[in-house]
C-alpha cells in the first residue's frame, strides 16, 4: 500500500510539473497541434491553420469573442461564477442546454485537452484554466484562443477562417466579418461564416451589435 500511494503521488507531482512546464512553454511559443486538430487528421479531413500574433489580428476580432463568448473576459480570473449560475438554472428549466464556459476555460481544453464531457476532463480543464490565468496574460490567452480556436471543419484559428470564408486575412476583417466568423465557434462543423442564413445570421448581427456595447464600455481593454 505504501509503494501503490508513493506511486501515485510521483506521478501527480510529475504531472503538475510537467503541466506547468508546458503551459510556461506556451506563454510564449506557438501551439503547435492539438488532440482536436488530430482528430481531423484522423478523419481525413485535414488540417488548415495559420499562426498570426493578436497585433495582426483586427481589434473587431476579439472584440467579436468577448460579445459572443465571455463579456466579462477581462474581469475575472478564470471562471465566470455568474454565467455557470445562470447557465445552471437554464439548464434546470430544460430546453437547449447552454453551458457557462468563459474563454480562458475553452483556451485551456482546446489547448491541452479533448472535446467532449465528464468530471475527469472537466477537472483538468479547471486545472489548466488555473495555470494559463496565473502564468499568462490576458492578451495571451487571447492570442492563442484565436489562433486554435475550430472555425470550420479542419480549419483553426481566425487567420485560416478568415482566409477561407473572405479570402483575406484576420487583419482586415470588417466588423461584420468578425461577427460572423465568432457566430460560427460554437458549432464550426454545421455553421457557415460566409452569408450566413437563419439562426446563424440572426446571432451574427446580435454579435455585431455587442461589439459596439464591449468597445464603449472597454470590456476589451485587457487585450488593447
Amino acid at each position: 500500500m505504501a509503494r501503490l500511494i508513493r506511486a501515485i503521488w510521483l506521478l501527480a507531482l510529475a504531472f503538475v510539473l510537467l503541466s506547468v512546464a508546458l503551459t510556461l512553454v506556451y506563454r510564449f511559443a506557438p501551439v503547435p497541434f492539438t488532440w482536436t486538430m488530430m482528430g481531423d487528421v484522423f478523419a481525413g479531413r485535414g488540417v488548415k491553420k495559420e499562426w498570426q500574433s493578436l497585433s495582426r489580428i483586427d481589434a473587431d476580432m476579439a472584440r467579436a469573442v468577448i460579445a459572443a463568448e465571455d463579456s466579462r473576459f477581462c474581469e475575472h480570473s478564470g471562471f465566470d461564477y455568474e454565467a455557470i449560475a445562470a447557465a445552471a438554472m437554464r439548464n434546470a428549466q430544460g430546453g437547449r442546454i447552454r453551458g457557462g464556459s468563459t474563454i480562458s476555460q475553452q483556451t485551456a481544453k482546446n489547448v491541452f485537452l479533448w472535446q467532449g464531457g465528464g468530471y475527469f476532463r472537466k477537472g483538468l480543464e479547471a486545472w489548466f484554466t488555473f495555470l494559463i490565468e496565473t502564468l499568462w496574460t490576458k492578451r495571451r490567452i487571447m492570442e492563442v484562443y484565436l489562433n486554435v480556436a475550430e472555425t470550420g471543419i479542419g480549419t483553426y484559428g481566425v487567420e485560416a477562417g478568415a482566409r477561407r470564408y473572405f479570402g483575406k486575412g484576420a487583419g482586415d476583417l470588417t466588423a461584420r466579418q468578425a461577427a460572423q466568423i465568432a457566430a460560427v465557434l460554437p458549432l464550426p462543423k454545421k455553421r457557415a461564416g460566409k452569408s450566413p442564413t437563419g439562426y446563424t445570421g440572426r446571432y451574427a448581427s446580435t454579435i455585431q451589435a455587442r461589439m459596439s456595447v464591449v468597445r464603449r464600455n472597454g470590456l476589451d481593454t485587457c487585450v488593447r
